[in-house]
């Protein structure tokens, strides 16, 4: 666990904790002072929300015979932080949520909740701090929205189920909070699948927990609805100071949203850190395997696949068609360059507000006016324009 001491600032008093523009550049002014390491470190214990140390995740067989599907791992949730998990498929990302939340017991290791062994804590006292969204569809019918959110209060409840006014409070704001008061009182059947699962994760927020953990939360949503949920994730931790991890095959938004990534590899060690951290430290290639087809790109963040480059062009021109015809032009196994006479060249341009793509030969000048990105690759794959192009 991280302490004011891993810092090497025990004992001392940060002034502050900006670069002064004024001062060496990245240069932090101390004094000593005793004090702050105390403080820090309880800064810290009281932001972890959840941690977990040397922790062995699995099944167990018969007898006394254990599969560990994956192991060692340390990891610790806090407090208005959003953690994406990430890793292969069979790495054990279901497997430790479900240990983690308290569902799946552990092979070895701690799972410390508040400070305290998750296990001497009861089911109904976890549910109380702690919501869980899985990947399963619930089938409610006909239900209301509010009334399937009303359910994240079961833990709160006395036999009856009968809500009082703090629990019609809690699912007001939930609703509020998640941007769905509209759909208040319509049938969960006729929702969409983004709508559904917004429902899904206000329930989860009326339970007013500490920590929301969600797998594969966006596995049934399009593109947009994927975006709008890993914002409100984001949000959520943020403004409303919980701490959220979710399990994730989605790559792109988890970089672009995450405060962190805990990534999972196929029988290695779980490796955290940032975003940015991550891939400056090739984890992502070491947890996905890349491939002599496929491997992770760390100038786009993306995996992509091996191409075999057909020539080079120089690419003139600027904004977002300039932009898109960079990308087609990669996609098609073109190199691009700055300058260079041998090589055809690309300009972008427009006319009457529209782009227009002309195809210049640097040998011949000659010239081919294209209307669209998809007509520029026709012509530049069109053996005939590569003839005139080169003047062959």
């Amino acid at each position: 666990m991280l302490t004011g001491a891993a810092l090497g600032i025990t004992g001392l008093k940060m002034q502050t904790l900006f670069r002064n523009p004024l001062a060496d550049p990245f240069v932090l002014s101390v004094s000593s002072d005793a004090s702050l390491g105390v403080a820090l470190d309880g800064i810290i214990e009281k932001n972890v929300v959840l941690d977990a140390e040397k922790l062995d995740v699995g099944y167990r067989l018969s007898g006394k015979k254990t599969r560990v599907v994956a192991g060692d791992i340390s990891v610790s949730l806090r407090a208005g932080q959003f953690v994406c998990l990430l890793g292969p498929n069979g790495a054990g990302k279901s497997t430790l949520i479900r240990t983690l939340s308290g569902m799946q017991e552990p092979l070895t290791g701690e799972i410390r909740f508040d400070g305290s062994p998750l296990h001497v804590w009861s089911a109904r006292e976890r549910t109380q701090r702690m919501s869980l969204v899985l990947t399963q569809r619930v089938a409610a019918g006909m239900m209301p929205a509010a009334a399937l959110v009303a359910l994240g209060r079961q833990p709160f409840t006395n036999w009856t189920g009968r809500l009082a006014s703090r629990d019609n409070e809690a699912v007001r704001q939930a609703l509020h909070d998640v941007g769905i008061e509209e759909l208040a009182h319509r049938p969960v059947c006729e929702l969409s699948d983004g709508e559904r699962q917004k429902v899904m994760i206000a329930r989860a927020l009326a339970q007013k927990p500490r920590i929301m953990i969600l797998d594969e939360a966006t596995v049934f949503l399009d593109l947009p609805r994927r975006v709008e949920l890993m914002q409100l994730l984001q949000k959520l931790a943020v403004e409303g100071g919980l701490a959220i991890l979710l399990s994730t095959h989605d790559l792109d938004l988890a970089l672009r949203h995450a405060d962190r990534l805990w990534i999972l590899p196929h029988g290695g060690l779980l490796r955290q850190g940032a975003p940015e951290d991550m891939i400056l430290a090739d984890a992502m290639d070491t947890a996905f395997e890349n491939t002599a087809e496929v491997r992770f790109d760390k100038v786009s963040g993306a995996f992509t696949r091996k191409k075999t480059e057909k020539e080079n062009i120089i690419l003139s021109g600027n904004g977002i068609a300039a932009l898109w015809t960079a990308r087609a032009l990669e996609r098609k196994g073109y190199g691009i360059v700055s300058d260079g006479r041998a090589f055809p060249r690309v300009v972008v341009r427009h006319e009457n507000s529209a782009p227009v793509w002309e195809i210049k030969s640097v040998i011949t000048e000659n010239t081919v006016i294209c209307a669209s990105i998809e007509a520029l690759l026709d012509q530049l794959s069109h053996s005939v324009c590569k003839e005139q192009l080169h003047g062959s």
